[in-house]
């Protein structure tokens, strides 16, 4: 045991991450740890941006009605003003509040009409409102978005991008959105159609704000789903318009293009590259100070994913000073802010020696520290694999200045918790505390037993995870036995050796008979003092008292 600590001690300052043999903390297994959380961190947003959406006017208020007999036929007359009216009584009926009847409309064979309304370039107006009613059909569920596409609307919505009525434009975007947003299927399709360069084509000066609303949140559904990513290309294409719509004052564009971002930088490490190469970053990064919340998060989340990269790709983040963004991060009063800045800096503590040093000397370690003791369970779980990652990336100077900051009590007081894969993180981060020590192994020690963490790791011997146990059992045998039974059980050991001692010297010497001590008393006596004997050399308490009958 001595000489495995002593090799793995040796080989942590020049080959730190391969000579550590912590199961399942390698490089990789740290970067599947953060997509993880880079999922969970995605499904807690999902309701704030929606994948989908109806158009339902505000203004216009709407009369119950049902699929009627004559409803198809309306839609299909050959006089445009009933045949109009018609289709808008669609439209109206699939833009309630409640319960908007999408089944029974599409049940009605009315789908094939509606779509055959969008060739009709000599009515606009019939036009525009079958292609909102279009939209709202596939607003809904993923059935009913793939009635509208198997309907072969998909192609005449690409044409009326380029219609000259920019109503009839923005209602086909919004379409398109809604059908793009259905999942990676659609996306693509969509995509191979050409859909693209048509849609960046909006985004200029003239363009009205609602409009360009739009048009950024369909940019942001291209580039969702990482099941598959979106194509290289499309991302070259739409990257060089994220440039521009990342300086936009309108909070709405604002923030979707930071999501179309952080979408496009969880897709692996070449999407991340594309980003980096887009000039992007240095833009990116001071929106972490930005006054709104919601900008805020979406960049966290963007240079989060980025620095789940390479080191190299980590280190273009931080040489844009972000650091310094991080104190106002983790004192922010939204939880969620405090989670998701830890769980960056944990990437960062994943990284090299150097990056690791960076963290430091931005003053960040004492903030991570007082997360893990202070924070809520989500963020104390990052700030555990914060510290964990360092012991691992960090050289001995590093480690041992986390120890003089305090962690290792509120690092063991997560060894009570019931999410085994924390306990993991803190056994293998205590380990390796205890491994970079060397010659003062014994300190670490004496604090982890002083704060209560003995106690805990004897307790996770009898864990039913099999790592964390053999991993407990490890620290026990290597660091708490032997030579390292404390002073005070000695000590109660040498006063019951001194006791047999008496009582044998007791046995050879005339006194007995000169006490009047019969045989079996004498027995007795001998019994109970290597009764206590037994009691000290092995902690166990007997339940049952003997008492020492004498007689004279």
């Amino acid at each position: 045991m001595a000489e495995n600590a002593a090799a793995a001690a040796a080989g942590l300052e020049n080959h730190r991450i391969k000579s550590f043999k912590n199961k399942g903390r390698d490089v990789e297994t740290m970067r599947r740890h953060r997509n993880e959380v880079t999922i969970e961190l995605r499904k807690n947003k999902r309701d704030e941006h929606l994948l989908k959406k109806r158009n339902v006017p505000q203004e216009e208020s709407l009369e119950d009605s049902d699929v009627d007999a004559d409803f198809k036929a309306n839609a299909t007359s050959d006089n445009p003003v009933i045949q109009l009216s018609a289709v808008q009584a669609a439209r109206k009926l699939l833009s309630s509040d409640r319960n908007p009847p999408i089944d029974d409309l599409i049940k009605s064979g009315i789908l094939p009409i509606l779509v055959k309304c969008l060739e009709r370039d000599d009515n606009p107006s019939l036009q525009f409102e079958a292609a909102w009613a279009l939209t709202n059909i596939a607003s809904g569920t993923s059935a009913q978005t793939q009635a509208v596409v198997q309907s072969n609307a998909v192609p005449l919505f690409l044409r009326l991008l380029h219609s000259p009525h920019q109503n009839v434009c923005e209602q086909a975007v919004w379409a398109l959105g809604n059908i793009i947003g259905d999942g990676p299927q659609c996306r693509d399709y969509v995509i191979s159609l050409g859909v693209v360069k048509p849609l960046l084509s909006f985004i200029n000066p003239s363009i009205p704000i609602t409009f360009l609303r739009n048009v950024t949140w369909v940019i942001v559904n291209l580039c969702r789903n990482k099941d598959p990513p979106p194509p290289m290309e499309t991302v070259q294409e739409i990257l060089p318009a994220l440039c521009v719509l990342i300086y936009h004052t309108d909070i709405n564009i604002l923030v979707d293009t930071v999501w179309a971002l952080s979408y496009l930088t969880d897709g692996g490490n070449e999407q991340i590259q594309m980003v980096i190469d887009s000039g992007v970053v240095p833009f990116l990064v001071p929106l972490l100070s930005h006054q709104e919340v919601k900008v805020q998060t979406a960049a966290l989340r963007a240079v989060g994913n980025i620095v789940t990269g390479t080191d190299e790709q980590t280190q273009v983040v931080l040489n844009c000073d972000v650091l310094s963004y991080f104190p106002n991060l983790l004192t922010h009063p939204k939880e969620k802010i405090n989670k998701e800045a830890v769980w960056f800096l944990s990437n960062i503590t994943a990284g090299n020696q150097q990056q690791v040093q960076a963290v430091i000397d931005a003053g960040l370690i004492p903030m991570i520290i007082h997360q893990l003791a202070k924070g809520d369970f989500g963020t104390q779980k990052e700030a555990a694999w914060a510290i964990s990652n360092l012991t691992i990336s960090g050289r001995k100077d590093q480690v041992e200045y986390l120890v003089q900051q305090n962690v290792i009590p509120p690092f063991c007081n997560l060894l009570s918790v019931k999410d085994s894969q924390v306990v993991q993180v803190v056994l293998d981060g205590l380990k390796n505390i205890l491994i970079m020590a060397g010659d003062e192994a014994s300190t670490i020690a004496e604090i982890i037993e002083e704060c209560g963490g003995l106690e805990k790791i004897e307790a996770l011997q009898q864990h039913e995870n099999e790592d964390i146990y053999k991993l407990a059992f490890e620290i026990i045998d290597q660091y708490f036995s032997g030579d390292d039974v404390s002073m005070l059980k000695i000590e109660e050991c040498m006063c019951c050796a001194v006791g047999l001692a008496s009582t044998l010297s007791l046995l050879l010497s005339s006194s007995c008979h000169e006490h009047q001590l019969t045989g079996k008393s004498v027995f007795l006596l001998l019994f109970q003092e290597l009764l206590l004997l037994y009691e000290s050399l092995s902690g166990v308490s007997q339940c049952q008292e003997f008492s020492l009958a004498t007689s004279r």
